[in-house]
């Protein structure tokens, strides 16, 4: 069997697990920041036996996952067709994490830009951030289109008005969008 389909599987099985125990922890309002647990697996280890890069992003997969099973959003979005992508995500990184270390990830969604959803993401340890992440996210139509934000609007709410949306992150999603997937974008380095 090759790492890549361990690795695979590994998180097929690490999604289905997460799964089911958010049905049974606290329910959260979409605003509020979850916190979900996790540990460092042996196939989350690279070379240099800490946490590979590609796995945080896996993980904050998990972490946004809880949070909208856990405020009833998963349901909502499901029912209606409606699926989140993440469109840019940028990570920085402070700690490493090492073999069997309990981390958690702590997730809250920011706010809306014209086309996106914003959710800040962070690796945490007894209190201290070892990595953090922000992620634009968009909600496409199983039935073909995508979900505007007047639609999120109208389904969550408005965005706290409370300084958890950073000015920066609005330009970076602007600055880090490429064109729609039915515009051209030859890879012409210059």
């Amino acid at each position: 069997m090759r790492i890549s389909t361990i690795v695979c599987v590994h998180f097929f099985f690490r999604t289905l697990l997460q799964t089911l125990r958010s049905r049974f922890r606290s329910p959260l309002g979409i605003w509020d920041v979850g916190s979900t647990p996790f540990r460092v697996l042996p196939t989350d280890l690279d070379v240099l036996r800490h946490m590979n890069n590609g796995v945080y992003l896996s993980i904050l997969d998990l972490g946004r996952l809880d949070l909208m099973q856990r405020t009833g959003m998963w349901a909502t979005l499901t029912a209606r067709g409606w699926y989140p992508v993440v469109v840019a995500e940028t990570i920085s990184f402070r700690r490493s994490l090492e073999l069997w270390q309990r981390f958690e990830v702590e997730t809250r969604v920011l706010g809306y830009d014209e086309k996106a959803l914003f959710v800040e993401q962070r690796f945490v340890v007894k209190g201290e951030i070892y990595a953090r992440a922000y992620i634009r996210a968009r909600f496409l139509k199983r039935s073909g289109g995508i979900v505007g934000v007047d639609e999120l609007r109208a389904l969550a709410g408005d965005a706290p008005h409370d300084g958890r949306m950073p000015e920066w992150l609005r330009a970076w999603g602007v600055d880090a969008q490429l064109p729609p997937s039915k515009a051209p974008a030859p890879s012409v380095w210059g």
